[in-house]
């Protein structure tokens, strides 16, 4: 497994409950411009219309020795899930008061995938513990190896 891009914003923005592994549909050159890690999640997120899933604003940088067709950087991008995976997604949305964010892209053998999330929005007093919780874990580790 290779990663390409993670999206390190959406574990401090949100609390990560569900983790769901899907496919996406993306045009060739796309895929080129992805195997040289060219591509960001960060301000990316995921929709559900109906019975499809789309994931909107990532950005893939356009493959520079493309000549003819160059696709838009961020376009709306299918992901492909299982419809029980919608449909559980569809209703972890509507039910409560929750969010479905992309949390890293990467290759699986020669198929790229995206691991998405569901997920719920941190309140400021939940960023400021995580915050204290990684500086007392560097503290640590100075203490230890320093």
């Amino acid at each position: 497994m290779k990663v390409i891009s993670t999206n390190r914003k959406a574990s401090f923005e949100y609390f990560l409950l569900d983790k769901y592994q899907a496919g996406i549909v993306l045009v060739g050159s796309e895929v080129k411009s992805l195997r040289s890690n060219n591509a960001s999640l960060e301000d990316a997120f995921v929709i559900v219309r109906g019975t499809n899933v789309y994931l909107k604003n990532m950005y893939i940088k356009p493959y520079e020795k493309s000549a003819s067709f160059l696709p838009d950087e961020k376009r709306d991008r299918k992901l492909l899930l299982n419809k029980k995976e919608i449909l559980k997604i569809s209703r972890d949305i509507a039910d409560e008061s929750m969010t479905v964010v992309p949390t890293k892209i990467y290759f699986d053998g020669s198929l790229v995938k995206v691991e998405i999330a569901v997920a719920k929005g941190k309140k400021l007093y939940d960023k400021r513990e995580s915050i204290k919780r990684k500086e007392l874990l560097r503290e640590r580790s100075r203490h230890i190896f320093g």
